[in-house]
């Protein structure tokens, strides 16, 4: 038994704080939103020029407003404080450290927090995005991702062989088999993380650590 893609979204969820500023990136990350708590104050930024998103609309209700989207071209919602601006405004609140999270997704993770989540050569690539200015700008990057590829390959990884978004960027990493945190948490939240480790932090319920060591490049130590 593993975790399904709602129970990692909870468990990202998890990681929101009240007065928060977050942005969620394209797939997975954006059901997170369904799992903020109703009591929690939450403010969604979206690198296409929007502060305070709402839910997806419903199409039955007659929600849908094909020139409201968010940065993956989804249509979304307005909330009442919503405000607009333009991708140069978006851009300098993200350089500038104004957003406290980011929850994206990955192809690679390594050991060490690197992250490579925009392209695989040789695939047709759309383009980078705000990915390299996320990891940059945002306080805490949280990624959530499946533990390993479709061809069953490891995407925790001593080192990624894939091009780079950023170096020693990721913080947490939520997979349906557990969560583990880099040696960057350290430096994030004052935690007593080992400054030259990745931890596995929690495990997934009917999940073993020989299973999740089995299915990881990476060198991790069990903390739990």
């Amino acid at each position: 038994m593993t975790w399904t893609r709602e129970d990692m979204c909870r468990r990202a969820a998890a990681e929101l704080k009240d007065g928060y500023y977050v942005n969620l990136g394209i797939g997975m990350p954006t059901l997170v939103a369904n799992y903020i708590p109703k009591d929690m104050r939450v403010t969604l930024q979206s690198e296409n020029g929007m502060l305070g998103m709402g839910p997806f609309p419903s199409e039955a209700k007659g929600e849908v407003d094909p020139d409201l989207i968010n940065a993956g071209k989804q249509t979304i919602t307005a909330l009442p404080d919503s405000s607009y601006f333009d991708s140069a405004t978006s851009f300098a609140m993200i350089r500038g450290g104004h957003i406290d999270l980011a929850i994206l997704g990955a192809l690679q993770v390594s050991e060490q927090g690197d992250l490579a989540n925009w392209m695989v050569p040789g695939k047709m690539v759309k383009g980078m995005g705000g990915a390299m200015d996320l990891v940059a700008g945002v306080k805490k990057v949280v990624v959530l991702m499946d533990h390993n590829a479709k061809d069953g390959g490891a995407k925790l990884v001593k080192q990624c062989n894939l091009p780079l978004t950023g170096t020693r960027v990721v913080h947490m990493v939520i997979t349906e088999l557990g969560v583990f945190t880099t040696p960057l948490r350290q430096g994030y939240d004052g935690g007593q993380v080992d400054a030259n480790r990745m931890k596995l932090i929690e495990i997934a319920p009917g999940v073993s650590t020989e299973e999740i060591r089995g299915k990881t490049e990476a060198s991790f130590e069990v903390a739990i």
